[in-house]
């Protein structure tokens, strides 16, 4: 399953690279995209697991970056 959201408060491309690697490392992720300059992120993972994929997705962008937050 293809999801796009919407990013708000990121404050940088180095910040958006760093989410983009965390959340690839994240099992059950097939491919990840965060977008510094359209800030938004594409995750593409396992249907069956999506929603504990995305708490996960939550938690490593929040380690990177305390201020964003992902809109559903």
């Amino acid at each position: 399953m293809k999801k796009k959201f919407k990013l708000q408060d990121l404050d940088c491309a180095n910040c958006a690279a760093k989410m983009e690697d965390a959340i690839k490392k994240i099992p059950g992720v097939n491919d990840a995209n965060v977008s510094f300059m359209t800030q938004k992120m594409t995750i593409d993972a396992d249907d069956g697991q999506f929603d504990e994929i995305m708490r996960q997705v939550a938690a490593a962008c929040a380690k990177v970056e305390p201020d964003c937050k992902i809109l559903m």
